[in-house]
């Protein structure tokens, strides 16, 4: 019900705020009546009090819009059980060296397919490089 409201008001606001955009004149306007153009004087507000009543109508609407904007933005937040990022990442627990599992020995590392120290220092740091077929491997063309 309140949200219908809300809305409601919200594109009230919208609506007459454009129609009031539109309404005001220009800042070029002000020449025309220095040079005779004394229409504006007859107005229902005088000459400069449209302007003013106009622009202050604006600023008073946009406000309701902004406040409008953000209150229906807060409520279905709200409604829709949005919840953070970093409420519904679970913790972890970091654990410690001393917490780690100890290393397994040298006949578990052979009988798993797991070289052993010696036979990785035997074979060196850097791994062999591969023979390369005749005709430097690449396809023809």
């Amino acid at each position: 019900m309140l949200t219908s409201i809300l809305t409601a008001i919200h594109l009230l606001a919208a609506i007459s705020i454009v129609v009031l955009v539109l309404l005001q004149q220009g800042k070029g306007a002000d020449m025309g009546a220095a040079f005779g153009g004394g229409g504006s004087s007859q107005s229902l507000f005088g000459s400069r009090g449209s302007a003013n009543f106009l622009s202050r109508a604006t600023s008073i609407l946009a406000t309701v819009f902004f406040i409008t904007g953000l209150s229906l933005a807060y409520i279905y937040a709200r409604q829709s059980g949005f919840e953070s990022v970093t409420q519904s990442v679970e913790s972890v627990p970091v654990e410690r060296a001393g917490d780690l599992p100890a290393v397994p020995s040298d006949s578990a590392s052979e009988s798993s397919g797991v070289p052993s120290t010696d036979e990785t220092s035997q074979a060196g740091d850097v791994p062999a490089i591969p023979d390369v077929p005749e005709g430097g491997g690449q396809p023809s063309q």
